[in-house]
C-alpha cells in the first residue's frame, strides 16, 4: 500500500461546486488547503488530513452515501485562515462500497495508511458506527490504543439492529482486541440503563456525565491528550447549536464542542479524529455544518498551540514537583510553555493530568486519575 494507491478508495472534491461563481478569497481556508481535485496532492508537510465519509447505512439510511462531507467543506473552506503554520490537506471522500462492510474496509485502509505516514487524520460525515473502521485502522498496525468518544448515548444497545446503536460492543469484546482504555465524555443519564454504567466501570473504563463535564471542562483535556483515537457524535451537541441533532435538546453548547476539539488538536498523541452523525437533510440554515466547520477551525487552533509544547525529554522546559501521597512518591511536571501538567505513574511513565490532580496529591490524597491508571 502507498499513498498513490489510495486513489482507488477516494473520490476527488469538486471545488467549483463548493466555491460557487465567486470562488474563495485569498484570506479564506479554501485557498490554502492542498486539495485532491484533479490531481492527488503532496501531503508530506500536512499537519491535518481531511477525509470525507458519507456512509450512513449503519444508522438505517437506505441510500449508500450523503452529501454530508461536502456540506461541511462548503462552510469550512469559507472560514478565515488564521493558522498559517498549520498545513491542511483534503483527500476527498472515501467511496461507499457495495455493502456496509466494504465501506468500513475502505475507510479503515485509508485511515491506516495516512497514520502510517505520520498524519493526523480527520474524518467528517458518516454515521457514528464508522468509528469502528477508525478503530480497526489501529488493528492493522497491531497497536493497543486509548480511545475517547463524545456522545449523548453509549452505543451498546443490543436490542437495536443498527450498527450505529451498538458498535461499541465490537470495540469492547472483538478479538483480537486493541483497546487498552476507553473514555466516554458527555453521556446523558436518562438515555442510559444504570447497569450499563456499572458494567463499563467494571471494565475499568471512564464515563463522564455531561453535567460534570460542563462544570469542569478543563478536566477533559488530560484524557483527550492521552488518547490515540477521538470520536465525536454531534448528538452530544444541543439541538439549538446543531439542528441536525434529532436525539436530544440538551448537551454541549457549540463553544464547548469547539473546546473539546481544540484539546484533540493540542494532543501530539491523538492521530485520528472523527466527527460523525451529521444528516444534511435534518439541518436548518446549514447551522450544523457551520458548527462542525467551527470545530475543525478550533482543531487547527489546537494543532497550532500543540506545536508550542516541548518534549518531556527537555526537562529544562518544565517545572518539576516531587510529591508524596499515601505510601507513594511521584513527580509532577508543569510545562513552562503551555501550563499543562503530567504525572509520573507507578511504572515510571508520564501521563497527562490536571492542576487539580496536583492539588489533590499535595493534600496527601491519591488522585483518582492516578488510582484508575494503577488499577488498569
Amino acid at each position: 500500500m502507498s499513498l498513490q494507491t489510495l486513489i482507488d478508495f477516494l473520490e476527488p472534491v469538486n471545488i467549483a461546486q463548493l466555491s460557487g461563481d465567486e470562488g474563495f478569497k485569498d484570506t479564506q481556508l479554501g485557498k490554502h488547503i492542498s486539495l485532491y481535485d484533479e490531481a492527488f496532492p503532496d501531503i508530506s508537510d500536512a499537519d491535518m488530513v481531511l477525509v470525507g465519509c458519507g456512509e450512513m447505512r449503519g444508522a438505517g439510511m437506505q441510500y449508500t452515501t450523503t452529501g454530508s462531507p461536502d456540506a461541511i467543506r462548503a462552510e469550512f473552506y469559507r472560514l478565515f485562515h488564521w493558522h498559517k503554520e498549520v498545513m491542511v490537506a483534503d483527500l476527498g471522500n472515501v467511496k461507499c462500497g457495495a455493502t456496509l462492510n466494504d465501506s468500513y474496509a475502505a475507510l479503515r485502509t485509508v485511515v491506516n495508511e495516512l497514520m502510517v505516514q505520520g498524519k493526523k487524520v480527520v474524518i467528517i460525515g458518516g454515521s457514528h458506527d464508522a468509528t469502528l473502521a477508525q478503530y480497526n485502522a489501529y488493528g492493522m498496525m497491531d497497536r493497543i490504543i486509548d480511545a475517547v468518544c463524545v456522545d449523548a448515548r453509549i452505543d451498546l444497545d443490543m436490542d437495536s439492529v443498527l450498527p450505529a446503536d451498538n458498535f461499541l460492543v465490537e470495540m469492547f469484546t472483538g478479538m483480537p482486541n486493541h483497546l487498552k482504555h476507553y473514555t466516554h465524555i458527555g453521556f446523558q443519564s436518562y438515555f442510559m440503563h444504570p447497569q450499563m454504567l456499572e458494567t463499563i466501570d467494571k471494565l475499568g473504563f471512564d464515563c463522564y456525565r455531561v453535567g460534570r463535564v460542563k462544570e469542569t471542562m478543563e478536566e477533559m483535556e488530560p484524557p483527550i491528550r492521552n488518547c490515540d483515537m477521538f470520536s465525536f457524535d454531534i448528538a452530544a451537541i444541543q439541538y439549538a447549536h446543531a439542528p441536525a441533532n434529532h436525539i436530544t435538546p440538551n448537551g454541549f453548547t457549540g463553544e464547548e464542542a469547539c473546546t473539546l476539539m481544540q484539546y484533540a488538536g493540542m494532543s501530539s498523541h491523538c492521530n485520528s479524529i472523527g466527527i460523525y452523525g451529521y444528516h444534511p437533510e435534518l439541518d436548518q440554515h446549514h447551522l450544523t455544518a457551520k458548527q462542525v466547520s467551527h470545530m475543525l477551525w478550533y482543531l487547527m487552533d489546537g494543532i497550532s498551540r500543540g506545536k508550542q509544547e516541548a518534549s518531556l525529554d527537555n526537562r529544562g522546559d518544565f517545572d518539576e514537583f516531587t510529591i508524596a501521597f499515601g505510601e507513594v512518591e511521584t513527580v509532577f511536571l508543569r510545562s513552562k510553555r503551555t501550563g499543562r501538567w503530567w504525572m509520573q505513574l507507578f511504572d515510571g511513565k508520564y501521563a497527562a493530568c490536571s492542576y487539580q490532580d496536583y492539588l489533590t496529591a499535595s493534600r496527601n490524597d491519591i488522585p483518582e486519575r492516578w488510582l484508575r491508571a494503577a488499577e488498569r
